[in-house]
């Protein structure tokens, strides 16, 4: 076992209580916006950023903090020409962007442990002054069918007028961080660069009368780590941490030769001068350090050296192809012991030493305020930092070493590793009491009274306070439920405890709604996504199994029970008529259909969604497989079982027959399925636009093992039961004799026929596959676009394989043609479900045209291998994703160095949308390791879900 390994499973949440949780972007979000209507955008813009305290998480640029985001540390640059210190990334906002919001920089998460015993980033920095306003400018003047202006289409990295900034993070100890900061020159010419480590508390103190205050000072560390009121040769500079609930830390700032030039202080407090044009409580306030360096102000900062902000100065000239290296240590001050067995406890900052700060003239405490505390490294000096470092760089070797299949080559292993590592950059510490948002702060004015029937109003249980797993950090700083689901299948690669305490989150009371539903995301918690958390319970239980031999029917019992809350509130909910076929508005797929799903219709009445009650079928099935194997060891779940399996059977029953009036949502012409309109006035009218909506129902499929009827005696008896009375609906439940009379059993939604007829379409390069997986709507509405016009008003729905042409839910993501992770994910699941159930006599043709006849499990392959394919250099070394970028495809600072977007093209596979949503497109880690694991194997559909899955 890897030392990383052994680390998760002896001491995981000790190793894990420093991590990256610092968000890339905290403004313009829902949290942070107090306004009357709604506009977070406005009410907390970019320019804000530097000059106003946050209320309830931080950001910054290639950052870290304590798990409950009370203490952060980020870096700061400046290249002697921005007009700002770039100090976190900026981007447009949802109304700036001709594609709604989108991050305007390059960096790019290179490794992480899943401790985070070593971390590694890499920001490209230009020497030239940042084009902030030319971004916004030029892309406001684009239209939705223009593509974006990017920071690359500026020119501002030509001739390589650059410096690339790689940040790197390795532990020593839980709480003993080594930092260093590597800045290299690609220019061919001399360039200045200023750095600036970071250090502050997130502001907790504003916002309650007589809150505590954490506090930051300058101190002077000798060679026996022991602070010093005076600056004498010998020592280092040091920054001391103390926070009323975290404890103490020291920030250790190179060894006395390679020093800062000086250390800043200032106060993590609004600018209200320069934001409102009213007098500020103190003097020193959140956007000193841009006000010092870049506006040479120095009475910006505090000569006390002190305050609740606190930074290293570094003013550096580098020669072109120089590299500076910056090395920090951030380490936790630990009581000494006493003579007896107590611990000694030190005097109390007060109030009053936080109010002396102010002066020029404030000292040091007295020495024995510090005489109770040693550091928990005797290293000040950095003797042994080069070694922890190289020590900690091979364990993460080494323990990706161990998670790789033998089989995979370097090229797929860069990928999978810089996929996991995109992963494991993306947790945040996410803060949002709604309640307490909803009703404003006592220290603050009161919010509009609009607000408390506002946005999320519904929600006031909501309590947010846990490191989560986001989609990107900057452009969807927040989680989304169905996204974080897709997250923790790769995450459980190198996490499996992490991955389940994501999903067991989202379930606990404090999170869950009363009445069962799971919140969505911040921008409307009530909205409905597809659910998906009894799919991911079961693969990171099954996962567990398969890795460690261990079956935590604990997790998958305290799973299940919440669960059926939440099923309950499906069936009362979007089941409007009764009839078990379901709604639920865009269910995450935002501009899918012909109108907005989740907004009243145009038309009037409701739309019987395909897609909304195949989920519902898979969430049956998955449900009852959960049930079945909880059986094992307590029959009363035979019973639930058995419920869950006949919920599978009208909802696949109704599909074919909605409400007993021969209305169906497979149209037998097209051979597909399609949502019905339902109009008013009891008219149907099926919206014939061929999308994955129609394909989602192959997701809802499950195999039934004869060993496992054999153990639940009482479930087989029932299954029996409705195989003989029930034979209307049993007919969807497909039999196959394994061996000697014994029968496996296949319930799907699509079976035989249906399935070869979805298939065909599936698999036919003029509608849905690509060169890189399954697009989201058909290639055929290109030039047969489909229309529907309501009162005059005509909706079209058009084959577009970029970036959006309409401003559904902001316009920022497509699923009009795209290629998306997740649903293809799902789509090779079930394939290999379908062929553990059929076998290698049932082929199917691949590609549809071609001749070529593959089994199920064959056609999952191919398709892994076109998603797999995006990432990976062909011939002339081009990565699909980069699209005709050559800059990035072949220039040796930029090629190895991947970006995992939120979708991509339907035709040449460009990345596109959210430039770094490793999170569900996170997933083709694991499609690698699968296609590592199962190379060779005679019947690789039975070890890609565990036999019988």
């Amino acid at each position: 076992m890897s030392q990383e390994r052994e680390r998760l499973k002896i001491e995981g949440d000790a190793w894990r209580h420093w991590g990256p949780y610092l968000s890339e972007r905290a403004w313009g979000t829902v949290r942070e916006d107090y306004s009357a209507y709604g506009t977070a955008w406005d009410y907390f813009p970019h320019d804000h950023a530097r000059s106003r305290a946050y209320r309830w998480n931080e950001d910054g640029l290639a950052g870290i903090s304590d798990d409950k985001g009370r203490m952060c540390f980020a870096l700061a640059l400046w290249n002697g020409r921005d007009p700002i210190l770039k100090e976190r990334l900026f981007g447009l906002t949802g109304p700036q962007g001709n594609h709604g919001e989108d991050v305007k920089e390059y960096y790019f998460y290179l490794d992480s442990t899943p401790t985070h015993s070593y971390m590694k980033m890499l920001y490209k920095y230009p020497q030239a002054a940042f084009p902030y306003s030319w971004l916004v400018e030029e892309n406001a003047r684009r239209g939705r069918g223009q593509p974006e202006f990017e920071l690359v289409d500026t020119g501002i990295f030509g001739e390589d007028r650059y410096f690339d900034v790689f940040v790197e993070y390795a532990k020593a100890a839980p709480e003993d961080i080594l930092i260093k900061i590597s800045a290299t020159n690609r220019g061919p010419d001399p360039a200045p660069l200023t750095l600036l480590p970071t250090l502050w508390f997130r502001n907790s103190w504003s916002w309650e009368e007589k809150s505590a205050r954490p506090y930051l000072q300058k101190i002077m560390i000798d060679e026996n780590g022991q602070p010093s009121n005076e600056s004498e040769n010998g020592k280092v500079p040091a920054i001391l941490a103390d926070h009323p609930a975290l404890g103490r830390y020291l920030l250790f700032c190179d060894d006395p030769d390679n020093g800062p030039e000086e250390l800043v202080f200032t106060e993590n407090e609004t600018n209200f001068q320069r934001l409102y044009g009213s007098a500020n409580p103190q003097p020193y306030v959140k956007d000193a350090f841009h006000e010092y360096i870049v506006g040479g102000r120095r009475e910006a900062v505090n000569p006390a050296q002190a305050g609740t902000r606190a930074a290293a100065v570094y003013r550096k000239t580098l020669a072109p192809g120089e590299t500076v290296t910056v090395r920090l240590r951030l380490t936790m001050i630990q009581a000494a012991l006493t003579t007896t067995s107590e611990a000694a406890t030190p005097p109390k900052r007060t109030e009053a030493h936080h109010k002396a700060a102010y002066s020029p003239a404030y000292r040091l405490p007295p020495p024995e305020y510090y005489a109770y505390f040693v550091p928990q490294t005797t290293d000040p000096f950095f003797k042994d930092f080069d070694r922890v470092f190289g020590l900690r760089r091979d364990e993460a070797d080494e323990f990706y070493n161990e998670l790789f299949p033998p089989s995979l080559d370097e090229s797929l292993r860069q990928v999978e590793r810089q996929a996991l590592a995109g992963m494991l950059w993306s947790k945040q510490f996410y803060y949002f009491i709604v309640s307490r948002w909803l009703r404003g702060d006592p220290t603050q004015p009161p919010p509009p009274a609009r607000r408390a029937h506002g946005r999320n109003s519904e929600w006031r249980h909501l309590h947010n306070e846990r490191v989560m797993s986001m989609p990107d950090k900057w452009e969807y700083p927040w989680y989304a439920a169905w996204d974080l689901a897709f997250h923790c299948i790769p995450l459980a690669l190198v996490d499996i405890d992490f991955a389940k305490g994501q999903i067991d989150l989202l379930l606990r009371e404090w999170y869950q709604h009363p009445n069962g539903q799971i919140p969505a995301y911040e921008w409307a918690f009530g909205d409905v996504n597809p659910p998906v958390f009894a799919w991911a319970a079961w693969r990171l239980y099954k996962t567990e199994q398969k890795q460690t031999g261990h079956s935590d029917r604990l997790f998958l019992e305290s799973i299940f029970h919440k669960l059926l809350i939440n099923f309950t509130w499906w069936v009362n909910r979007k089941d409007s008529e009764g009839n078990n076929v379901f709604e639920g508005g865009f269910l995450g797929l935002d501009n899918i259909g012909v109108f907005d799903r989740s907004a009243p219709l145009p038309t009037g009445g409701f739309i019987e969604q395909s897609d909304g009650t195949s989920w519902m079928g898979m969430f049956s099935l998955n449900m009852m497989k959960i049930a079945l194997e909880l059986a094992l060891l307590n029959p009363v779940y035979e019973d639930i079982a058995t419920k869950f399996f006949e919920h599978f059977l009208f909802i696949a029953a109704a599909m074919d027959n909605i409400a007993d009036e021969g209305i169906k949502l497979w149209d037998s012409e097209d051979e597909f399925f399609y949502d019905v309109l339902k109009l008013p006035d009891g008219r149907h009218q099926p919206l014939k636009v061929r999308s994955l909506v129609g394909l989602i129902p192959l997701l809802a499929t499950a195999t039934i093992e004869p060993e496992l009827l054999e153990a639940l005696p009482a479930f087989k008896e029932r299954l029996e039961w409705f195989l003989t009375f029930r034979p209307e609906l049993t007919r969807l439940v497909s039999q196959w004799e394994v061996k000697d009379g014994i029968r496996r059993r296949l319930l799907g939604l699509v079976r035989g026929h249906r399935m070869k007829r979805l298939l065909s379409r599936m698999l036919d390069p003029n509608e849905f596959l690509s060169e890189y997986g399954i697009r989201s709507l058909s290639k055929f509405h290109e030039q047969h676009p489909y229309q529907l016009e309501v009162d005059g008003q005509v909706y079209m729905v058009r084959y577009e394989p970029a970036e959006s042409r309409t401003g559904l839910f902001g316009g920022n993501s497509n699923w009009r043609g795209p290629v998306w992770f997740p649903i293809n994910y799902l789509l090779v699941e079930a394939l290999q479900r379908y062929h553990h159930y059929y076998g290698d006599d049932f082929k199917v043709e691949c590609p549809t045209g071609s001749g070529q006849l593959l089994t199920l499990a064959e056609i999952a392959d191919e398709l892994s291998r076109r998603l797999i394919r995006l990432f990976t250099p062909d011939e002339q070394g081009r990565r699909p994703y980069q699209g005709s970028q050559d800059y990035f495809n072949r220039d040796p600072h930029w090629r190895d160095y991947l970006l995992f977007y939120e979708y991509f093209h339907g035709d040449d596979g460009t990345g596109l949308g959210a430039s770094h949503q490793t999170g569900w497109t996170g997933l083709v880690a694991k499609l690698i390791q699968k296609q590592g694991e199962n190379a060779g194997q005679e019947d690789p559909s039975a070890d890609f879900l565990g036999a019988g899955d």
